[in-house]
């Protein structure tokens, strides 16, 4: 027989896990009212883009994919075959998910850098929006210099 049959569990130690726990669930649910419950405010999404282009992209009989403006008139960049592939990545999730949903590759997409420096790739057809910056400063790189000068609106 060993002591903890002889001996009681310490009142003490249950009491004070107990209380932990307690504490934790209170503190949790406390903070979820709260950001659910707080007023609106001014945030970054609700902002307006420092900047913003809406384009196109096509892949090209070559291999090569030609993203133009968003009224596909002026070609504002041609990705190489065998380069550029995060914006090759992205794109081909893009086109994936039209696929699914029987989208063709003819409508825009909108590129817009925000007050808070995030940049993000939004699909007007489907909605469906992909924040860059969370891929590293080299990828983000890759597709900021499809935006026109701060100031500009999507053309």
């Amino acid at each position: 027989m060993s002591n903890i049959d002889k001996e009681p569990f310490p009142r003490l130690a249950l009491i004070a896990a107990a209380v932990l726990i307690g504490v934790s669930i209170t503190g949790a649910a406390a903070a979820r009212y709260l950001r659910v419950n707080a007023p609106p405010s001014t945030s970054a999404e609700q902002a307006a883009p420092l900047a913003a282009r809406d384009l196109t992209f096509f892949d090209m009989p070559d291999g090569s994919v030609e993203v133009r403006d968003g009224a596909g008139d002026r070609i504002v960049f041609v990705a190489e075959p065998g380069t550029n592939g995060f914006i090759r990545g992205v794109m081909r999730g893009m086109a994936r998910d039209r696929r699914a949903r029987g989208i063709g590759q003819e409508p825009g997409f909108r590129l817009a850098e925000w007050p808070d420096g995030r940049l993000s790739l939004e699909d007007l057809a489907t909605g469906r929006s992909i924040e860059l910056g969370a891929f590293g400063g080299d990828n983000r790189a890759a597709f900021a210099r499809l935006l026109p000068p701060r100031g500009g609106s999507p053309t």
